[in-house]
């Protein structure tokens, strides 16, 4: 009658009202033994019962963890791993047990790690990854279990699932993959710092990767979120552990090999490393820009696209790596090359806008032109033209800057791409946003330093425009428009 009886009590101690008649009766230390049975059904309504028994409720869980309830857990997850209900019962045991302390190092002296990364590999609902996941996360905060987790695999299974579902969009996959990229940051990150050392020296990069291009990924969603502000320490903290150049030889290794996939997520890592302003200055002097150029070569769209996403970034912000990037002359003739390319991959759209990128941010007359000389000028120039106003006014900007720099360079271009014409064309549609307006204003009054500009801006009566755009409804751009004003009457 013993699997009968223990059934019952399962079923009892499902009432909340019923927990302290059976806490009472000793029905806990009672049901212990029966957790070494090699009958199934036992096992499987004793563990239910003592775990509906002892939740939420500290005091009887150390009393579980003292008598040896752990090593019968393990046992359960080792000899029945093929047994759905059972390996239910003993993750939600765990799962409840893993806070203790005790708990952590009754654990330490087991096989858990091997065990769990069993039950990652064959979990096929999303239920089952989120337990195992708790169970996981719980352990990762204890040094020894770190270390075993570790070196049984969990951050290469992690990563086969961030893999898998890499892309999805739905609800179910993102927690999943929140939760496994949360998990490799807690395996890696912390703890004795030898530990990602050796994992990386074992080639474990990849973990590291697609973590840091799921963060990538989720910083628009997540940038005035707290959850981005811990990121950027954790980034300052892979530096100090030396992972810039792992990477860096992880994606050389992959251009020489054409595996696509990791060049995409190695990329994707160093641009999510490049947020932080101290890191891009850390970054630069580690050479990476150099180092990245590598993948110039790369025919793959997907490739080159994020290749040039990770230079901007860098580039952001930072006049030494514009001066780099800018004086690079097969960059250049790749990124022109690049800004001509008609197709759907946003190639053409990400080249012109890290040449905007590196003007922007530029302050060397060499760079305006090392680009002029590339005939990058005409492709700007066409872009603040673009039907997207963030690339326009990118291009708007850039090229004012650039015309501070060194005018005189710039100036034949100006006047074959029809600069002066385009700026008119954005002045005088209604469609255009105020703010492109704004900076069309303030690249003209740039423009009219130089003589056969200023010729070319009165011949195209702008000057009508602008005295029409004195009355728009945005204040900034009647402000614009009256210096403008003033600038092309030489009042000022």
């Amino acid at each position: 009658c013993a699997v009968k009886a223990a059934h019952v009590l399962s079923e009892i101690a499902k009432n909340e009202e019923m927990m302290k008649p059976c806490i009472e009766a000793d029905l806990v230390l009672t049901l212990i033994p029966f957790l070494e049975s090699t009958d199934q059904e036992m096992l499987l309504h004793a563990g239910r019962a003592i775990g509906r028994i002892c939740y939420d409720n500290r005091d009887l869980q150390e009393e579980l963890v003292k008598v040896g309830v752990i090593p019968s857990l393990v046992r359960i997850l080792t000899d029945y791993a093929e047994s759905e209900p059972l390996v239910h019962v003993a993750l939600l045991a765990l799962y409840n047990l893993a806070d203790l302390d005790s708990a952590k190092e009754a654990l330490s002296t087991t096989k858990v790690a091997e065990q769990l990364v069993k039950q990652l590999r064959r979990a096929e609902s999303h239920e089952r990854l989120e337990i195992v996941f708790e169970v996981l996360q719980a352990l990762a905060e204890n040094d020894a279990l770190k270390v075993q987790l570790v070196d049984a695999g969990v951050p290469e299974v992690l990563s086969e699932i961030l893999l898998r579902l890499q892309g999805s969009s739905q609800a179910e996959d993102t927690c999943i993959v929140k939760a496994a990229s949360d998990l490799i940051v807690s395996l890696l990150l912390g703890g004795k710092k030898g530990i990602l050392q050796a994992r990386l020296q074992k080639n474990n990069a990849r973990a590291i990767v697609l973590i840091l291009a799921r963060h990538e990924t989720s910083q628009g969603k997540d940038s005035l979120n707290s959850e981005l502000a811990s990121w950027y320490g954790n980034c300052l903290r892979l530096f100090q552990l030396g992972v810039i150049h792992q990477l860096l030889d992880l994606l050389e290794k992959h251009v020489q090999s054409g595996d696509t996939s990791v060049q995409q997520a190695a990329l994707s890592a160093l641009q999510s490393l490049a947020v932080p302003v101290v890191s891009k200055v850390q970054m630069l002097e580690e050479g990476v820009a150099e180092r990245i150029e590598a993948l110039l070569r790369s025919e793959s769209p997907p490739v080159q696209f994020k290749l040039l996403g990770t230079l901007r970034m860098l580039a952001d912000g930072q006049a030494d790596a514009a001066e780099i990037l800018g004086q690079d002359p097969l960059l250049l003739n790749r990124l022109v090359q690049w800004c001509s390319v008609s197709d759907p991959s946003g190639i053409c759209g990400e080249a012109n806008r890290l040449l905007a990128s590196i003007l922007h941010h530029n302050r060397s007359q060499e760079v305006v032109r090392a680009i002029q000389a590339a005939q990058g000028v005409k492709h700007l120039v066409s872009m603040t033209t673009s039907e997207h106003a963030a690339m326009q006014n990118e291009a708007l900007n850039a090229l004012a800057i650039a015309s501070a720099i060194d005018l005189e360079t710039l100036e034949e271009s100006f006047k074959e791409s029809q600069l002066v014409q385009s700026l008119h064309k954005l002045l005088r549609d209604d469609n255009t946003s105020p703010e492109v307006k704004y900076n069309s204003m303030g690249l003209l009054c740039r423009l009219l330093n130089s003589g056969d500009l200023r010729q070319e801006i009165e011949e195209n009566k702008i000057k009508d425009t602008l005295e029409q755009l004195c009355s728009h409804s945005s204040a900034d751009v009647v402000k614009e428009a009256i210096t403008t004003l003033q600038v092309l009457r030489g009042e000022t």
